[in-house]
């Protein structure tokens, strides 16, 4: 298929054709830069300016976009909320516009308002890529964490199997039938929507799970099953996702305590014992060690915390390659 979006604002409305192509750009990509010389990348964007323009906070999104940005050969600017004109009452806007007039080639950006990298792409003649937009979507972040799971799911995602096959990056078909589990903060989770997005679009058996404040029914109409029980929620799970709690987007406490919480919900060993014995744990990051999880499972063997932010880069390289006029990359 040929590339034809300018933007990335959510996952809903891509096709399972078009995940395929972007994973299947990441995994080239990825694999240039495990070669001898990570100058092996296509520099497809020399001569572009990227703006990060990131009116809320971020470590692990905004480099990862900065590090693609570079590898691809743009030039990155970026703009963080405390240091723009917003502070003085600038609009969103007159800032993006201003942005437009200085020649940047696209924007990225994380802000705290649901729709705002909509509202831009209707204004704008550039790309406009969402890095977070409040509790609504965090695309790239869907498509990193899925991609991760088709390489595990590939059966040859590991540091010795990627030698094995002279560096080449093996995905899994799809998601199909693959039991996920994301747990904790649903209802305020922009991460939790886009995954739900990308993989029910390539196929997984999704279960949501965590306090009935945080897990609303109402969810179940993405094509999701929602529990509360968190053992009978894990049983067998393939993959098991945790966030975090997002007390900035909480207008009131939706739970008694985080020591309540962990209590009930939060990943330990015990718990991770009723996981599939090769199942997987992920989180998004930030991690907050012994309320969502326990720091022995974060980072021990059936951590793919690490791997999350490696393919980041990948996917983000990806992901402005085409919406900056590249074409797909075969995957190998």
């Amino acid at each position: 298929m040929t590339w034809t979006r300018r933007h990335l604002l959510c996952l809903e409305d891509l096709s399972l054709a078009e995940i395929d192509h972007i994973h299947a750009t990441a995994a080239a990509f990825k694999r240039s830069l495990q070669a001898s010389e990570s100058a092996a990348a296509p520099r497809s964007l020399k001569g572009k300016t990227i703006v990060n323009l990131f009116l809320e906070p971020s470590t692990r999104t905004r480099m990862a976009f900065e590090i693609a940005s570079k590898r691809l050969g743009a030039d990155t600017v970026s703009l963080e909320g405390k240091s723009s004109s917003t502070t003085k009452g600038e609009t969103l806007r007159d800032t993006a516009e201003n942005i437009q007039a200085m020649q940047a080639d696209a924007i990225v950006i994380r802000h705290a308002a649901a729709g705002s990298p909509l509202y831009l792409s209707k204004i704008l003649n550039i790309p406009i890529i969402n890095a977070g937009d409040g509790a609504h979507a965090h695309p790239t972040q869907g498509l990193l964490d899925t991609f991760t799971m088709r390489e595990h799911f590939s059966g040859r995602s590991s540091a010795s199997s990627h030698a094995e096959n002279n560096g080449e990056i093996l995905l899994a078909p799809d998601l199909r039938g693959r039991r996920v589990v994301i747990l904790g903060d649903i209802l305020f989770s922009r991460v939790a929507r886009s995954n739900i997005h990308a993989l029910r679009t390539l196929g997984a058996d999704v279960t949501i799970v965590g306090p009935s404040t945080l897990v609303p029914p109402y969810f179940a109409a993405l094509g999701v099953r929602v529990s509360h029980d968190l053992r009978r929620a894990l049983a067998d799970a393939e993959v098991v996702m945790l966030l975090r709690i997002q007390h900035e987007r909480q207008s009131r406490s939706l739970f008694p305590s985080l020591g309540e919480y962990t209590s009930l919900f939060g990943l330990n060993k015990t718990r991770a014992s009723w996981l599939h014995p090769n199942a997987i744990i992920m989180h998004p990051g930030p991690i907050n060690r012994g309320v969502e999880i326990d720091s022995d499972l974060a980072d021990g063997p059936h951590s793919v915390i690490l791997n999350q932010v490696t393919n980041g880069v990948a996917i983000r390289m990806a992901v402005l390659h085409l919406c900056l006029g590249g074409q797909p990359l075969p995957a190998a």
